[in-house]
């Protein structure tokens, strides 16, 4: 029976539209009124089975377009699969390439990857590393307590006495607004002169040490210039280091005052802002100070908590966040009548950067109000800190509270949870100006072990929210040569520029008594470190035997990656490590689970899995089989992994002992050759140490020819695995010119280029003037059509990349072209590898007319087109009723290959969902395509612009008029603490504000770092025909679906659409950002991943001494000062620091 052309719908002037079937009803009646639903209409997808899609036949009098029967698309597919097959069979060359590498298989070994071998070598020589700097480390710590021990205290010691290089003196001599010079001190800096050295990235001395003192401590202090003075000696034992060691790059003691001493020296990199550098903050000093902390942190917003205090009280907590790693825990509430977690976090959690951040954000929401009631703050404390179902640190317990006063003692709160054993330290900081009596603070702190504080302004903060560290790290000193163990740390950003590295930490201790028989010194003197450089630990790595897509990785004790190909911050925050995730580095399976867990308990294990990885470019999910073998590194919390695919268990080495072979392979390596042989680029890599690096390939090309003529390819300073494959690759690769592609005409096949590439670093374009449209990566490993082609089978189609928000491609002179490439699988006996890729490059507008004709009735370009007569039924076809019918071929990401609609031709390489969301949604509704969301924890964006609301909160303190009217205002705590932060607003002009990342290290970069969540697709589990309707409503759409054989292409026949009622539904597949911070950190907190602490943990000596618990000296307010506010108020004169004031703030040490 004949089904007419639709009734229902907007109808399209022009050709007749399809007659559809709706089987087993006749035609479709035009529904009636609907009832309107709720939220973005999706299509409704019907199923017909194959047999319901029948022929159609007109009605009389009538012509009548059908859509295709199941049949016919199967037979255009399988035509496309045709000619894809023979061009890559007549151009890509697979099996000549084959052909070649055998009848040249005297000029190379098959060498085989043993993964446990490799594993095993790689962590014993980062063992091996590693120990060198431990023994200089434990030098060092040494002579320093032995020098501290002999130095004898002078009070009467003077700046001119003391001859140092200070790092910051040249940039402060550059400042006539400098301290120095604002006080006419004496400078005792000397004046040193510096020479590049390109291990440590500088300019360095290596006959002097460097000292950084932080901005806010006073150099010209008692105690910094007795620090100074016996800390001068480490200079020779430094030189003596690196004397036996000659790779020790920076050898560094944070001293437990702040100042740093390094060697060798080097001027200090200052920022354009201000310098916030202090030792005691860096992550390595951090870990090495102390062991592992259990930290609440209770805050008092009672309703005398209000203005500057309360403010005061936020950034003490922010500051004190910041002395935690992630070896810590803690968790932060607010009280008065009542205690309450300030975050979503209602435990112990991690102290890593992204809690950190929440608890950040969220004391910042804090608000006064109520009553003190230290009761229920304490016992909220001791309930987080008894709770054992939870991960945590297990080891230093301690309670730090923020206060502006009060009088209860909560002795019984004490008596029953902390006393007699006192597990848990409590630190009390009385914050603000105020006359409370702090007697009961400094009975809590006296009574528990802890310490007492005040911040009675800004400046206090940043030195009263670390000394706690001298505390913890008593048992350490009481314990001895047992806490004498070296750590290795997180990575993190080096600050004089040195990039990623890791540091080696040993704690040095103060060996003084106070006189004959009397107890041991239990301070801390401070901590000495070394850095390695991961640059030089991935030097011990296999480079090009694993193949492109093999890799090495190491993980520490909380999963994060030392080593890893993702490893790849996009922005440095210098105050925190860089803390990547094994499971965020990749994509997270269970398998992978269970690897992580493995190592990080120290294990060895081998595990071959299947699993999805993200191609380079990260538009393409690929489901592959990957080796992992592990092994721990002695001696160190890290633990070394291989990961192999099965292709890569055997790798070619060249053996091109022939050296006329090796000159005549040489030649085609010169540009002369390149007009008759084809392009070549050669990848960049080091493979003689005398060889100048450049981005521009052409440029790198003539350096390495040049060095050529001067050295032998068996020359000491190179790299001879990588010289002979190179040079092999260059002449197989020329073989395949002479072969197949030199007598082929490419406009032919319409093809813009051939290319191969090799493992041996050869990419060969032909021809010549190909080469100057070539944008892919010089170096096959970092190429992603290369390293797809290497885990799938068959023809691999990669469209030119465009997103949404560029403009589209410009078709003007074919230069436009889709790569196709394919792995060259080489048997070689028993042994399998994939040794090279070849490929074409389609010219994109030819080829979519040529789809158009193998979608067609015709069966090729020159037959005319089929017309349908007036009495005749006709199937529709992709080329006669492309205004009707939508013929497209998608790849396995989703992205626009070709398309039989012209205007749709400048969309290619798009996303499908941009081009057509209705018909993607559909694909995907029906596992044509999977979707994996993943986070990438290292992205750059771009600043938010500071929101300039009127009820925003000020940054300081700012009196009313009312305020300067009024008398009694001037005598109290509030003028008294204006000042303070008129004073120290000099140095900490932006406390409240500023991002502190900006003012320490970076204040160029214009980026900062955020989360991004990244959206990819891939085939689904879907592979034979199917045929479905999108109904949307008064709308629907037929449309067929076909996976291509052996190639990432889907092949896909649809109606075009009448009506846009189902676009409401579109897929995103560009990457977010993400304002949370990536996924719901609320959440993730309640199932943490595996980890485990330190192994050691000094928290308690029974010899410990706690009657040093603080004292509390504030700095009180005096007339003279009060009176010399009042005129610089009035005159607007800017107050100058006095460098008394700044000498109590750095003599509040030891």
């Amino acid at each position: 029976m004949a089904v007419p052309a639709r009734t229902c719908g907007a109808s399209r002037p022009g050709p007749a539209r399809i007659a559809r079937p709706w089987p087993g009803r006749g035609p479709r009646p035009c529904p009636g009124p609907r009832r309107p639903e709720s939220g973005p209409l999706r299509p409704r997808l019907l199923l017909l089975p194959p047999l319901l899609l029948l022929p159609l036949l007109a009605a009389p009098g009538a012509s009548a377009y059908s859509f295709p029967q199941q049949h016919t698309m199967q037979h255009w597919a399988r035509r496309l699969e045709q000619e894809i097959d023979g061009v890559m069979r007549i151009f890509g060359g697979v099996q000549q390439l084959r052909e070649i590498y055998k009848d040249n298989r005297n000029l190379f070994e098959v060498q085989e990857n043993e993964p446990q071998k490799l594993v095993e070598k790689v962590a014993g020589d980062i063992e091996n590393l590693l120990d060198r700097k431990v023994q200089a480390l434990k030098r060092l710590a040494d002579a320093a307590e032995n020098f501290q021990k002999a130095h004898h205290w002078q009070d009467n010691i003077k700046e001119e006495d003391i001859m140092y290089y200070d790092a910051k003196a040249d940039a402060e001599l550059d400042d006539p607004e400098t301290e120095d010079m604002e006080r006419g001190s004496k400078t005792s800096t000397l004046r040193l002169d510096f020479m590049e050295d390109p291990n440590f990235k500088n300019k360095v001395n290596y006959s002097y040490t460097a000292v950084q003192i932080p901005t806010d401590i006073y150099k010209g202090s008692t105690i910094i210039l007795n620090e100074l003075n016996w800390t001068e000696a480490l200079e020779n034992v430094f030189i003596e280091n690196r004397r036996q060691d000659p790779t020790l790059l920076w050898q560094v003691f944070g001293s437990a005052t702040g100042v740093t001493r390094y060697y060798p020296a080097t001027p200090w990199r200052a920022p354009k802002k201000i310098d916030l550098y202090d030792v005691r903050r860096r992550p390595w000093y951090i870990q090495g100070a102390s062991s592992p902390k259990d930290m609440v942190i209770i805050v008092d917003v009672s309703g005398s908590v209000s203005g500057l205090t309360l403010k005061l009280m936020k950034t003490s907590v922010c500051e004190m966040l910041d002395t935690l790693s992630d070896d810590d825990y803690v968790n932060v509430a607010s009280f008065n009548e009542k205690a309450q977690p300030v975050s979503c976090f209602t435990h112990l959690v991690q102290a890593n950067v992204r809690n950190k951040k929440v608890f950040k954000e969220a004391v910042q929401g804090m608000v006064a109000k109520g009553t003190t009631g230290y009761k229920a703050g304490f016992e909220y404390a001791f309930d987080q800190l008894q709770n054992s179902n939870i991960t945590r640190a297990n080891c230093n317990k301690m309670i730090m509270m923020f206060t502006d006063g009060g009088e209860d003692r909560v002795q019984d709160v004490f008596e029953k949870y902390n006393w007699p054993n006192r597990t848990v330290r409590v630190f009390t900081f009385s914050v603000g100006q105020h006359n409370y009596d702090v007697t009961p603070l400094q009975w809590m702190a006296c009574t528990n072990k802890g310490y007492y504080f005040e911040i009675p302004s800004i400046g206090a903060i940043r030195i009263n929210t670390q000394e706690y560290l001298d505390v913890l790290g008593r048992p350490m000193v009481l314990a001895g040569k047992e806490a004498k163990q070296v750590q290795w740390t997180n990575v993190y950003e080096d600050a004089l520029g040195l990039g990623l590295v890791v540091t080696g930490t040993l704690p040095v201790f103060n060996l003084t008594q106070d006189g004959p028989g009397e107890k041991k010194n239990q301070l801390i003197l401070g901590v000495m470190g070394i850095d390695v450089a991961l640059n030089d630990i991935k030097r011990l790595t296999p480079n090009y035997t694993l193949g492109a897509n093999g890799y090495v990785f190491a993980i520490d004790l909380n999963g994060y990656v030392l080593l890893h190909p993702n490893l790849k911050p996009q922005t440095i925050n210098f105050r925190e490590p860089v803390t990547l995730d094994f499971l965020d580095a990749e994509l997270e399976d269970e398998n992978k689970e269970e690897i992580r867990r493995s190592m990080i308990d120290g294990n060895k294990g081998h595990k071959q899995i299947k699993t999805l990885v993200k191609s380079l470019d990260e538009r393409y999910i690929d489901e592959v089989i990957r080796n992992y073998t592990w092994v721990p590194i002695r001696s160190t919390n890290y633990s070394l992994g291989l990961v192999l695919p099965p292709y890569s268990t055997f790798y070619l080495q060249a053996n091109l002992s022939d050296q006329i072979l090796q000159v005549k392979y040489f030649e085609f390596l010169l540009p002369s050759s390149f007009e008759s042989e084809g392009h070549v680029f050669i990848a960049p890599r080091e493979y003689c140490k005398d060889l100048n690096a450049s981005d521009n390939n052409t440029e790198f090309l003539k350096n390495f020819i040049e060095l050529m003529e001067k050295v032998t390819p068996d020359s000491k300073q190179c790299n001879n695995f990588l010289l002979h494959n190179l040079i092999l690759d260059t002449g197989i690769t020329q073989q395949l010119v002479e072969r197949v592609w030199r007598d082929q005409d490419l406009n032919t096949y319409s093809l813009l280029a051939v290319f191969a590439a090799t493992d041996g670093g050869i990419t060969r374009v032909f021809p010549n003037k190909a080469a100057e449209d070539w944008t892919e990566n010089p170096e096959p490993f970092n190429a992603s059509f290369y390293r797809r082609s290497l885990d799938n089978h068959g023809y691999i189609f990669k469209p030119p990349h465009q997103d949404a928000l560029l403009r589209p491609l410009e078709l003007e002179n074919d230069t436009v072209g889709i790569l196709v490439s394919t792995a060259v699988e080489l048997s070689l006996g028993r042994r399998t590898l994939r040794p090279a890729v070849v490929g074409v490059k389609l010219d994109l507008e030819a080829w979519a007319e040529k789809f158009k004709v193998l979608a067609s009735n015709r069966t090729h370009q020159d037959q005319p087109q089929k017309q349908c007569g007036p009495s005749s039924h006709c199937e529709m076809d992709c080329e006669v009723n492309n205004e009707d019918l939508l013929c497209v071929l998608i790849d396995d990401g989703g992205f626009l290959v070709l398309s039989n609609q012209n205007h749709q031709w400048d969309q290619v390489g798009r996303f499908f969902s941009e081009v057509d969301a209705n018909l993607m949604l559909a694909l995907y509704n029906n596992s044509f395509y999977t979707r994996k969301e993943s986070y990438d924890y290292q992205a750059a964006c771009a600043p938010q612009p500071p929101g300039n609301l009127g009820a925003a909160p000020r940054g300081v303190f700012v009196p009313t008029i009312a305020d300067f009217l009024n008398l009694a205002w001037w005598t109290s705590a509030a003028a008294w603490s204006l000042f303070q932060q008129l004073l120290y607003g000099l140095i900490y002009h932006s406390w409240f504000q500023a991002d502190p990342a900006e003012a320490e290290g970076s204040p160029e970069t214009r980026e900062s770092s955020c989360v991004m969540k990244q959206t990819q697709y891939y085939f689904g589990s879907v592979n034979a025909s199917y045929n479905a309707i999108i109904d949307c409503g008064n709308c629907s759409r037929l449309f067929h679906a076909q996976r291509l054989t052996n190639t990432n292409l889907l092949f896909v026949v649809a109606e075009k659409p009448l009506c846009s009622q189902c676009e409401a539904g579109r897929l995103l597949q560009k990457e977010t950002h993400c304002p949370a911070d990536g996924p719901e950190q609320c959440e993730l907190v309640q199932r943490p991943r595996y980890r485990r602490g330190p192994h050691i943990c000094f928290d308690y000596n029974a010899t410990e001494d706690t009657s040093d618990c603080g004292r509390g000296a504030s700095f009180p307010p005096s007339l003279g000062v009060l009176v010399s506010l009042q005129l610089l108020l009035l005159l607007g004169l800017p107050p100058r620091p006095q460098p008394q004031v700044r000498a109590l703030v750095a003599s509040r040490h030891l």
